[in-house]
C-alpha cells in the first residue's frame, strides 16, 4: 500500500438511518467532496428471508429502497447506522462536520463526527485468501470476504 496516511472519520448517529436521510446526508458529503472511500454499516437487509418459517421468501423491509446517490442508483443492502470515510487531507474535515450538521439540523436525534482510524490499511490473511497477491488496495476493510457479490463503487467528479 502507499506510505501516505489518509485521515479517515466516522459518521455516527444516535439512530438507524432511514433511506431519505441517508439519501440526503450522501449526497451532501459528495458535494463537500474529497472523499477516497466511504462505507455505510450497519444490519444487513437481505433480499430474502434467511431463516423461519419463511425461509427463501421476499424480505418486505421498508428500509431496504434504492436511493439516488449523484447521479447514480444505489440498493441499500443495510440499514444505515455508521458512515465511515476516508479523506484525501484534513482540510475537508470541518467541511464534512458543517455538512452533516445542516442535514441533522432538522431531526429530532444527534449525530457525531468523529476522526480516528476506522478502515484497515494493510491487507490481511482474509484479504489475501479471497482476493489473492494483487488485490485493488482501495477496497480494503470495504467488503465482507464471505459476500458473494463485491462493492457498490460510486464513480467521483475527477
Amino acid at each position: 500500500m502507499t506510505d501516505a496516511i489518509y485521515p479517515q472519520v466516522r459518521i455516527a448517529s444516535a439512530r438507524f438511518l432511514r433511506p431519505d436521510t441517508v439519501e440526503q446526508l450522501l449526497n451532501r458529503l459528495i458535494q463537500v467532496g474529497g472523499i477516497r472511500r466511504m462505507s455505510l454499516n450497519g444490519p444487513n437487509l437481505p433480499a430474502t428471508v434467511p431463516y423461519g418459517p419463511a425461509r427463501g421468501k421476499p424480505n418486505p423491509h421498508p428500509d431496504r429502497k434504492v436511493i439516488r446517490v449523484g447521479d447514480q442508483d444505489v440498493q441499500l443492502r443495510v440499514q444505515v447506522g455508521t458512515i465511515l470515510l476516508e479523506l484525501e487531507d484534513e482540510s475537508y474535515i470541518e467541511a464534512i462536520g458543517e455538512a452533516v450538521d445542516e442535514v441533522f439540523a432538522s431531526k429530532d436525534f444527534s449525530c457525531v463526527v468523529q476522526q480516528g482510524r476506522y478502515m484497515k490499511t494493510q491487507p490481511t490473511m482474509s484479504d489475501y485468501a479471497k482476493y489473492g497477491p494483487d488485490a485493488d488496495t482501495e477496497i480494503l476493510g470495504l467488503v465482507d470476504p464471505r459476500r458473494k457479490d463485491g462493492p457498490v463503487i460510486i464513480q467521483g467528479t475527477k
